[in-house]
């Protein structure tokens, strides 16, 4: 459960900010603070895992509270809500940490997509003991998987390709084999067989050895 707080001058703003979030699982909304006094009272009181923040509040601007934030709750990611995109706003947001950036008016498409960035950051983290640099790399990247996809491709798998065959996969109540697979999607065994091993070294598959009344076990390849 990802406990996320709002901190919003316009009670109609904050009403819509937390309509999205009852649209997402495993969100709880710990408060809503009308101004820069009340988001600091609510951090303190709150544990929050997220504070969704506008710019323009009463009193102080989100953007200088940032550094206090950071140093303060060092565990709370920010995500700056604000109709401006001057870049004197923009850049120092990034420069204080904040985990991302929405220019109002805010869709739920790109809301969510925010949401789901810094759940996913934090889950890297707390389901890895030790941070490999692959994980690291995940963690920094802006870029969702099926973006990053084409260019971390080995050489010999086409992506459209292997869409393919993950997609027959799924239509699949029981494994297959390489001869099988390369028949479906008109191509050699060995080729159907280089998407499938790909797919087990990305943890995407499994394989099993069935053995049959005569013959060598066969390997057969399910979804994982």
């Amino acid at each position: 459960m990802m406990k996320v707080a709002i901190a919003e001058d316009d009670f109609r703003v904050a009403s819509i900010h937390e309509q999205f979030l009852e649209k997402l699982d495993h969100i709880k909304v710990t408060g809503k603070a009308l101004n820069a006094k009340e988001a600091l009272e609510l951090l303190e009181q709150e544990e929050t895992d997220l504070l969704l923040l506008d710019n323009y509040l009463p009193d102080r601007t989100g953007l200088s509270l940032l550094p206090e934030i950071r140093e303060r709750w060092p565990g709370t990611d920010v995500i700056l809500i604000t109709a401006s995109t001057e870049k004197e706003v923009v850049e120092p947001a990034v420069r204080y940490g904040a985990a991302d950036y929405i220019v109002k008016p805010v869709t739920f498409e790109r809301f969510k997509s925010a949401i789901e960035k810094v759940r996913k950051r934090k889950q890297l983290i707390d389901s890895n003991h030790e941070l490999t640099q692959a994980v690291i790399d995940q963690m920094f990247s802006n870029q969702r998987p099926s973006e990053t996809m084409p260019t971390l491709l080995p050489k010999g798998i086409d992506p459209l390709t292997l869409q393919k065959v993950k997609d027959m996969m799924r239509t699949l109540d029981k494994g297959i084999n390489a001869e099988e697979l390369g028949q479906n999607m008109g191509a050699s065994r060995t080729t159907a067989r280089r998407y499938l091993e790909y797919m087990i070294s990305s943890g995407e598959a499994k394989a099993e050895l069935e053995y049959g009344i005569v013959g060598r076990p066969e390997r057969k390849y399910y979804l994982a």
